[in-house]
């Protein structure tokens, strides 16, 4: 089957997504899979967390479809096909995203600030990546980290700190988090799920026959990451947070870190690069990519 856009794809999806639980997955080491302690049994897209989460998805992905927002969005991506420039693209996806979630009529979608308590009119999805990029640790952070876990079903591994177990105060202080941060909002969830749609048709249209994007990230002290295997010399086996910050610019990755970690990461687990949208998180070449078990090359 010859798939030329993103909606080519969901009569072939549609079909696997009602027969995954009767296929069997071939077994793999320890250190291949993702944890018990980072999954959530329940998800929002085409495949388990099990599956999505683990290093056999990072060497051989395939896409991945959150439940129901290409069909109803389905005109949004029709009229796209029509459209050659990628900028024009992106001020098209703005104006529906402004038009759909009515993001200059919030009083229109509901929203009375002189009857509210917390004011949380000016939050969007453009408010949340620019609050990530600040502090992804912060109320924006941890918005995004959970609608990585509902639709994902990977769980945190850092809010604040690393998380161990959802039994933990720092999980249950990520969860107050979230709660304010969804708040009197206008469907940020939502506006996210379509966020992350027109990436992958975006990422189809430009990178066709493309599966991975090689990228960077620095950190400091490895030993006090999630570090699952060390397969070879220079190479590791890592249990990423949900939700990471990576750059295509290695020597940018420097400045955050004196261990760099490079690895191929698949497009269908990029939620947004710095080039999506003009003007937004593109100081850093920034990509934000979906978590899980990530085999990555180890230097200084």
């Amino acid at each position: 089957m010859k798939c030329t856009t993103l909606l080519d794809y969901l009569p072939l999806l549609s079909t696997f997504r009602f027969q995954r639980f009767n296929t069997r997955f071939v077994q793999t080491p320890d250190s291949a899979s993702l944890p018990a302690q980072a999954r959530s049994a329940f998800n929002r897209c085409n495949l388990p967390a099990e599956v999505l989460g683990g290093l056999p998805f990072q060497r051989h992905p395939v896409p991945l479809l959150i439940d129901g927002v290409a069909e109803v969005h389905r005109a949004l991506f029709l009229s796209l096909d029509q459209v050659e420039d990628q900028q024009t693209r992106a001020l098209y996806f703005r104006d529906y995203m402004s038009a759909s979630f009515l993001l200059d009529h919030k009083e229109r979608a509901g929203l009375a600030p002189q009857a509210q308590r917390v004011v949380r009119g000016k939050a969007d999805y453009l408010r949340l990546l620019r609050g990530w990029m600040f502090d992804a640790d912060g109320i924006e952070g941890a918005v995004m980290k959970r609608w990585v876990e509902s639709r994902f079903g990977l769980i945190p591994r850092s809010h604040k700190g690393p998380i161990h177990s959802a039994e933990e105060p720092r999980y249950l202080a990520y969860q107050a988090d979230y709660v304010r941060g969804l708040y009197n909002a206008n469907a940020l969830e939502a506006q996210l799920d379509l966020l992350y749609c027109f990436c992958q048709y975006e990422l189809h249209r430009r990178l066709p026959g493309a599966t991975h994007w090689r990228l960077y990230r620095g950190v400091n002290q490895l030993r006090r990451h999630d570090v699952l295997d060390h397969t070879t010399e220079g190479e590791a086996v890592v249990l990423l947070n949900n939700l990471n910050s990576f750059t295509s610019d290695r020597h940018r990755s420097c400045t955050f870190g004196d261990t760099i970690l490079s690895t191929d990461v698949p497009l269908a687990k990029l939620l947004f690069w710095y080039d999506l949208l003009p003007g937004v998180l593109q100081g850093e070449q920034e990509f934000l990519v979906i978590g899980g078990v990530y085999q990555v090359g180890v230097s200084r």
